[in-house]
């Protein structure tokens, strides 16, 4: 097995090393014969110094001019060499036992892919509601999360990989091509929930919860509008950090 880890990055100067460092020591943690990895981190158009921090903890850099976030994944796809792909955002971090639980489900031999539900810390008592109904609709529907999703590299690219006509959720449509193409062959998605990611709560220090609220109605009642614009998607793509 060969896992080729994708993270896109536009900007992610403060948080790059990071998680980078949580990727090696996921892989240094799970080593067995057979197992073999590589870093790939694309740089979105970034204006500060991530490309070039990534290169000095050990990933290999693609460069996406293009700042959308499937544009970039796709990208990082295309030049990986693994059979299977592991997107990660850069904000997260990778755990051993996490990462221990997304072998076992490549090694069954009976997944197309997976994601993993999510931990946030000091989030508000509104932004942790939100968190709960989305994980229970990530576990119910197994709709992967954008900070972490697996795929079968055949299986990506069959059915097109992440869709560039969506500038955010375009995971959620993965997740639902990937469900079809494992029905296919007898194969399953799952969402695993042993071990969350750990993952950045910064959007709810950045934005007030009137905006982030906002933005995921707008998402609701105007979705194909919304998410093939990003001008209307200011919480993803307005570049605070």
């Amino acid at each position: 097995m060969h896992l080729s880890v994708v993270i896109p990055a536009f900007n992610e100067a403060s948080l790059i090393e990071r998680s980078l460092q949580s990727v090696a020591l996921s892989i240094a943690a799970n080593q067995k014969a057979g197992f073999t990895s590589e870093i790939i981190v694309v740089d979105n158009n970034s204006t500060d110094n991530t490309a070039e921090l990534a290169r000095q903890a050990g990933a290999r850099v693609v460069f996406e001019p293009i700042n959308q976030i499937g544009r970039a994944r796709n990208a990082g796809a295309a030049q990986a060499t693994g059979d299977w792909l592991l997107f990660l955002d850069a904000d997260s971090l990778l755990n051993p036992e996490l990462l221990a639980d997304i072998v076992r489900v490549i090694e069954s031999g009976q997944y197309v892919g997976c994601g993993s539900t999510l931990k946030m810390d000091g989030l508000p008592w509104w932004a942790n509601v939100t968190l709960q109904i989305w994980t229970s609709t990530s576990i119910l529907f197994r709709w992967a999360a954008g900070a972490l999703i697996v795929s079968r590299r055949d299986a990506f690219q069959e059915v097109g990989g992440f869709d560039q006509d969506l500038y955010a959720l375009d995971e959620i449509r993965l997740s639902k091509q990937l469900k079809q193409w494992g029905w296919r062959r007898n194969l399953h998605f799952t969402i695993l929930t042993g071990h969350p990611l750990e993952t950045s709560s910064r959007k709810v220090s950045l934005y007030s919860g009137w905006e982030i609220a906002g933005q995921i109605l707008r998402i609701f009642i105007l979705p194909k509008k919304t998410l093939q614009d990003k001008k209307h998607l200011a919480v993803w793509y307005d570049g605070r950090r």
